[in-house]
This record gives structure tokens, sequence and C-alpha cells, in this order.
């Protein structure tokens, strides 16, 4: 397995496996990886010839008061895990690698962006969608792998890749979870025992709106108040947003009807953790 830390290095050793007639899966992660991430890996590993994964914490994601510095980092336990599934190479760039002095383009979206996470993150997705496309230029995959955990991100990374003709399959793999039901997250280190005690709220609510969702509840608002409920029942918690939207658009909608995404982001302390799920 090679590490690869220029754009340079990333595209001498695709092109060489091009040319070989190799396929080239590719799984784009921020590290400190987990068994989420493995499984994206994993996929990769059954579909393609070749495996590739970035890891790169992106600071164009990052709002001003949010934890770049903090984001959790650990190269050396990454490179473990992936050597085990195996990782053919892992491109680990320096921001100023990704943006050179007087970096100024950006790839925007309208609609999909302004909801959900888009409301409090407002420069989130922008950020998430370039750093995406400047990967997808450098390491040419011919399919690349992203969890549904990040619904909305999966959802903005479909559309991009249509809108903007990306030569790139896009796979969506669902998500991992611990024993317990709370999806696997590198922010899950930020809890302490009690808040991770207390972070099991996001899924038990979750669960409570497929119940009522299995007997034929169809109108959001319901399901939403049935979520809601469930999570303020929780002290520790504090809800950023429970919504019910179209999966392909992110657009509100009234009454369930076709593929729904059923999303909550919440904050257990001070970290904010999110969890969906799809009907």
């Amino acid at each position: 397995m090679k590490i690869c830390d220029t754009v340079e290095e990333v595209r001498s050793q695709v092109k060489q496996w091009k040319k070989e007639g190799f396929s080239v899966g590719f799984v784009p992660t921020m590290g400190y990886l987990h068994e989420g991430h493995k499984s994206l890996m994993e996929k990769a590993r059954q579909t393609c010839d070749k495996v590739v994964v970035s890891i790169f914490v992106n600071p164009m994601q990052f709002g001003p008061t949010e934890d770049l510095e903090s984001y959790p980092r650990d190269l050396e336990k990454d490179a473990k895990l992936c050597e085990t599934v195996p990782v053919d190479l892992i491109f680990h760039p320096q921001p100023e690698e990704m943006y050179k002095d007087g970096f100024c383009s950006y790839v925007d979206m309208n609609g999909l962006t302004t909801e959900l996470c888009g409301k409090t993150r407002p420069t989130h997705f922008r950020g998430v969608q370039t750093v995406v496309l400047k990967l997808f230029h450098i390491v040419q995959p011919d399919y690349a792998f992203f969890g549904q955990k990040d619904a909305q991100q999966l959802a903005v990374i479909k559309r991009m890749v249509t809108d903007l003709n990306v030569d790139v399959k896009i796979v969506g793999c669902p998500i991992i979870r611990e024993e317990d039901g709370l999806a696997k997250s590198s922010r899950n280190t930020y809890l302490n025992k009690e808040e991770r005690q207390a972070a099991l709220i996001l899924s038990k609510s979750l669960a409570e709106g497929k119940k009522l969702i299995d007997a034929g509840e169809k109108q959001s608002a319901v399901i939403k108040k049935a979520i809601a409920n469930v999570i303020e029942t929780e002290p520790l918690a504090r809800i950023d947003y429970v919504d019910v939207v179209d999966f392909d658009t992110i657009t509100p909608v009234e009454t369930l009807n076709g593929s729904t995404l059923v999303a909550i982001a919440v904050y257990i302390g001070k970290t904010r953790l999110i969890d969906n799920i799809i009907v």
C-alpha cells in the first residue's frame, strides 16, 4: 500500500493502473477511520481492481466556530485499518497541496444545500463539493463510495456529478452502527461516558418514527413530532433539526411519497451528531 501526499504522485499511479486496464474505486474521507469507513472500502474492494482512499481534513467545509483544529487525526491508525481491506493507495495531502496560494474557485449549488445541515452550516456544502470535485479530477475513479449517514452529502454529490457531467458512478452504502444502535462517526470520540449513553436517543427516536411509518403514517408533521418528543426526553440532547424531505431533491414534504429521507441533527452536550433513515 502506497501513501502519497502530492497530486502528481496520485495521478501518475492511477494513470499507470488505467493503462494496465484496471478499474479504480475511490473512498474520500477526513480520516480517523472506523468500521463505517471500512465498509465503504470493502465495497470498493469488491467492485474495483484498485482502491484509493483520501484522508484529508478539509478546512473549506468547516465554519469559523466549528471543530477544524480539534477534529481527530491519526494517520498511523488509519493506515493500519486500510491495510486490512486492503487499500492500494492512500492520498494524504496537506491543505497547501489542495489549495495553492490565490485559490479562488468554488463549486456551489442551489436547492439541495439549503435545507437540513445547510441551514446552520451555510458554507459547508460549498466546501464539500469543491474538495470532492477536486479529488475526482485528481484520482479519476470509475466508482466513488459514500455513506448514507451523510445522506444530504450523498444527494448533493450525486446531483453535482449529474449536473457537471463527471464521469464517475456514485455508490451509496448503508449506515454502520454500534451494537447499541449509535451510528458510527469520528465525532463520537468527543463524547464522554454519560454523553455516549445519551447519544442513543438519536437512533431510538428514529426507530419510533420508523414504527409510525411502518404502521401506515404518511404525514410528515406527525412523524417529526413523534421523533422530537423522544429526543426531548433526554436532558443532554438539544435538537438542531428534525426534518422529512424528498431524498433526491432535499425539499421538505408534507406527505411521504417515493424515496423519503427522515433526518435529524442533535447536539449531545457540545457535540453535533446526525442520523437518518430512508423510507
